[in-house]
């Protein structure tokens, strides 16, 4: 009779243990605080841009007119230029690997924004106009839904302007489709024939 409960408190200990390292392996719970991820890649600084193509305007979607925190927005339709002057964000940890809005998981380690109303997808140049830093960047997601923000930049992007500190002051120029063709997204802005730019059409 000992022996029997002896063996059945075993048998009890080994499944609580088995229980206890299952849930060990248990994945992470998403952060609650946006920040820096844990095992952030080295020498980020020396990301290339985002390589501007000509990407088809996606219909609907991402960019029919939604709202966001009981603000409506309307996305600009087709291919239209777009400077603006604001403060400029950005996220990291908290939504890394999320779904964006172009429907693509967000790499707070790419060159990606998001942005309001821009078209998705679309490349725009974005100038710190403290330091003179300009970096390229591909929206795909929206965002930033406060008064005064511009554009919410990725990690890596933020890292590039030094804007890691906090919200700051940009410059952000859309890329038209004739920016890309000619070349004019060059920081030299050149002009003239790319054959880095390349056209992808349905």
């Amino acid at each position: 009779m000992l022996r029997s409960i002896l063996s059945s408190a075993a048998v009890l200990v080994v499944a609580l243990a088995a229980l206890l390292a299952g849930c060990g392996s248990a994945p992470p719970v998403s952060p609650s605080r946006d920040g820096v991820h844990p095992q952030t890649p080295r020498n980020l600084e020396r990301t290339p841009d985002a390589e501007p193509r000509v990407e088809p305007i996606r219909a609907g979607g991402p960019n029919k007119p939604y709202e966001a925190l009981g603000r409506r927005y309307v996305p600009l339709e087709g291919d239209q230029p777009l400077r603006e002057m604001g403060l400029a964000s950005w996220y990291g940890v908290k939504f890394h690997g999320r779904q964006t809005s172009s429907g693509e998981p967000y790499d707070m380690f790419a060159m990606t924004a998001a942005h309001p109303y821009m078209p998705i997808p679309s490349y725009a140049r974005v100038r710190n106009p403290r330091n003179g830093r300009e970096v390229i960047v591909r929206v795909n997601d929206r965002g930033p839904f406060v008064p005064g923000r511009v554009i919410d930049l990725s990690y890596t992007a933020a890292l590039k302007l030094d804007l890691l500190s906090g919200v700051a002051p940009v410059e952000v120029q859309r890329l038209t489709f004739d920016d890309i063709r000619n070349g004019r997204w060059r920081r030299d802005d050149a002009g003239g024939d790319d054959p880095r730019a390349r056209e992808l059409l349905p």
